[in-house]
């Protein structure tokens, strides 16, 4: 070995790294995007009052702000009637100023030149970021971040992940060109099961539970409770609190404490990250109304009691006499009625943006459920993801996963939360592919139409359905039957 054999070299490269932030504009335009209707009104009203510069619109709206009704019924095309598509301009923010001020006092802004406008945005987020930005902070590789942002993507708005693992490495395969291992998944959700609130990412009720549990400070207590779930989970579940007690030989009162313990879990904990759909007993307000005519199929948009909003004329004025005047004393007055207008044109200029993705994302719901919106019929609703959804508007898929989440529509055969739409596919064994919820109706018929002193069981449901052309396992009926609330067969014997 020569005498540089052990010389390290170092060598230095540079490298472009696109990172992409997003502006005050458009997380003000996501942030609208998350609410429903009447968290929209709420929050109209809320920046009527606090900035002087926003107006309600009266019957003569002023020149420079678009003529928008709030009622307007929109075509199969997703267009307003006798309109031909949104403008494009509309997804860009553009301050109608064109000055600024310095140092130097107030100068023309040369054209094509934009500032961000200063816009007051709240902490508020939604279900998914929230649990993308713990993601953001764990040790992961990119293929595991891509694996961690496909299953955060499944999780369902109770926090459970209703999806198996063999599904998930399916789809990531099909979808993403990621070849990943049932193994590789499970490492990964369980990483995520460590986020907050404990419970999330779990794959059913019982899980969820032992989560909760296994957080809490070991003792007695602890065991016992994590005994109960893991080992008398069917007891439990049917508050046969008796056998419990006799099989962990407690004495009643001991047995009410670790119940009251175990009450105190938490069966939905996305609920608490305040995006649950169907979990809600409030009065709920379609953010949609839907009318089918014969095979015509139209839809408004639920915002009448919205204000319509532009940007106050005396505001306006005042900022013009203040250029004209250019008096360097009263700068600051100036420059706060300018912040005041750009922040007010912004304002107006998301709710536009909001209608805007709104419309086309329920219309391209409404092209995929064609048939169910025109018939009612559950059955026919077709496999759909956000992914699809996203496809055929060109948004983005979080972007989708704002628009549908907590927003209902009203149509002649219900009201229904835009999540249900979206669906899993099954395929049957001539290729057809069919919407889970075409499963969900099977076992159904198939247990309603059972002999109550012989219940089918989960094994027998399975063959059953291996009869009519779907091959379902086992385990995965078990997990459709607990969706629908339906105990297991000894427990339906009557």
């Amino acid at each position: 070995m020569s005498e540089f054999g052990n010389i390290q070299s170092q060598v230095q490269t540079q490298s472009q790294v696109q990172v992409q932030s997003l502006s005050p504009q458009q997380v003000l335009e996501a942030r609208l995007l998350a609410l429903s209707t009447l968290e929209l009104e709420e929050q109209v009203r809320m920046e009527l009052n606090d900035n002087p510069a926003l107006d309600e619109a009266g019957l003569a709206p002023a020149p420079d702000e678009q003529d928008t009704d709030p009622d307007t019924d929109y075509n199969e095309n997703g267009n307003q009637d006798g309109e031909e598509s949104f403008r494009e301009s509309d997804s860009e923010y553009d301050s109608n100023s064109d000055y600024d001020y310095d140092d130097d006092g107030w100068y023309e802004r040369p054209a094509g030149t934009n500032p961000i406008a200063e816009i007051p945005v709240s902490d508020t987020v939604s279900f998914y970021d929230i649990l993308n930005e713990q993601l953001g902070e764990q040790d992961l590789d990119e293929r595991q971040m891509k694996i961690a942002r496909y299953i955060i993507g499944s999780i369902d708005n109770d926090g459970i992940l209703d999806k198996d693992l063999q599904s998930i490495s399916d789809d990531l395969a099909f979808y993403h060109n990621l070849d990943a291992s049932v193994e590789e998944i499970d490492k990964v959700l369980k990483v995520i099961q460590e986020f907050d609130p404990a419970g999330i990412g779990a794959r059913n009720l019982q899980e969820c539970l032992l989560i909760q549990i296994r957080r809490k400070p070991d003792s007695e207590d602890k065991a016992l409770q994590e005994r109960v779930i893991s080992d008398m989970f069917d007891e439990f579940t049917h508050k046969r609190i008796d056998k419990i007690e006799a099989r962990l030989q407690l004495s009643p009162e001991r047995m009410k404490a670790v119940m009251d313990e175990l009450l105190k879990l938490n069966p939905r904990p996305g609920s608490s990250l305040g995006e649950s759909v169907g979990s809600n007993r409030q009065h709920i307000v379609p953010d949609f109304v839907v009318d089918s005519y014969d095979e015509d199929i139209r839809f408004t948009m639920n915002s009448s009691n919205v204000p319509e909003l532009r940007v106050s004329r005396e505001y306006s004025e005042l900022l013009e006499n203040q250029i004209k005047g250019g008096n360097s004393s009263q700068r600051d007055a100036a420059l706060y009625i300018k912040r005041k207008l750009d922040s007010a044109r912004g304002f107006i200029q998301a709710i536009k943006q909001r209608e805007q993705t709104l419309t086309r994302t329920m219309q391209a719901i409404i092209n995929r459920q064609r048939v169910f919106f025109l018939e009612g019929d559950e059955s026919k609703l077709k496999p759909m993801v956000l992914k699809d959804i996203a496809s055929d508007t060109g948004y983005d898929i979080s972007t989708i996963s704002r628009a549908t989440s907590g927003k209902y529509v009203q149509t002649g055969f219900g009201t229904f939360p835009l999540k249900f739409f979206f669906t899993d596919k099954v395929k049957s064994t001539s290729g057809e592919e069919v919407s889970v919820k075409e499963i969900h109706r099977i076992l159904k018929e198939l247990i309603d139409s059972e002999d109550p002193a012989a219940p089918l069981t989960d094994e027998q449901l399975a063959e059953r359905l291996s009869e009519r052309g779907y091959k379902v396992a086992r385990r995965t009926v078990a997990k459709y039957r607990e969706q629908n609330g339906i105990p297991v067969g000894r427990m339906r014997r009557s």
